[in-house]
């Protein structure tokens, strides 16, 4: 089912009922969920270069003038798209909560090598927020805190107040946010020499969380497999860039 099936008629449609405040409030949210699914399709399917919002309108079955209505440009609609499939990640990974939290995220590693489109859009959106105008910028920088503090939290929990290594959760921390980035950019480059699952699973062995603790690079596969392996790397998108 793509994102026009589940968005219903063109803008509301001329038979759209109408309701309330609550009711046009839950009809702005799903259209709003509609248009991030068109264009998390579409990314996967063309990259975020070929993104257009016209194309993405017409995959939400909307006129562009009502998708400029939720996303008024094009950068604000890939962060809600980063925004959405933040969303979703943390509820796949609460799905899998365990006793093992570092092993939710090598697994999330193995799914960030089956989606090579988003892994893009991040790594590139990411880079350019780093300009002080940048409409993503407030986005990173409120995303990078919660990462390294979700991080660390999932680290206590599993270790305590110190890593096998030596490391406080505090310090490791922006070590593993600094090595999933520079992997995922790095595997972007060169899907074929960077293995970023293994990569990742190897830095988790060096941090004293490795396959000693119940899941190492040999005998934990996610939805990802090898990274570089899946029929849609980054080889077979379209070129558009380093990173995203």
């Amino acid at each position: 089912m793509t994102a026009r099936d589940q968005g219903g008629s063109r803008d509301g449609g001329p038979g759209a009922t109408r309701a309330g405040g609550g009711g046009r409030e839950a009809r702005r949210a799903e259209r709003r969920e509609t248009i991030l699914q068109a264009a998390m399709e579409l990314i996967a399917e063309r990259g975020y270069r070929r993104t257009s919002l016209a194309a993405v309108a017409e995959r939400a079955g909307l006129s562009q003038q009502g998708l400029l209505h939720h996303f008024p440009t094009k950068e604000l609609l890939l962060v809600g798209v980063l925004e959405a499939r933040d969303r979703w990640d943390l509820a796949s990974a609460a799905a899998a909560s365990g006793s093992r939290r570092t092993g939710t995220l090598a697994a999330l590693v193995d799914y960030n090598a089956t989606r090579p489109g988003i892994v893009r859009t991040y790594t590139v959106l990411s880079a350019d927020s780093v300009t002080e105008d940048h409409p993503a910028r407030a986005f990173f920088e409120s995303r990078f805190r919660f990462v390294r503090a979700a991080l660390a939290e999932a680290l206590r929990a599993e270790c305590g107040d110190t890593l096998p290594g030596g490391l406080t959760p505090e310090r490791a921390a922006p070590l593993l946010v600094a090595v999933m980035d520079g992997l995922q950019l790095q595997w972007l480059l060169d899907p074929q020499e960077v293995d970023m699952p293994a990569a990742f699973r190897d830095f988790l062995a060096l941090l004293g969380l490795g396959e000693e603790r119940g899941g190492g690079a040999g005998g934990e596969q996610g939805p990802g497999g090898r990274g570089g392996e899946q029929a849609d790397g980054p080889g077979g998108e379209e070129a558009d860039g380093p990173g995203g």
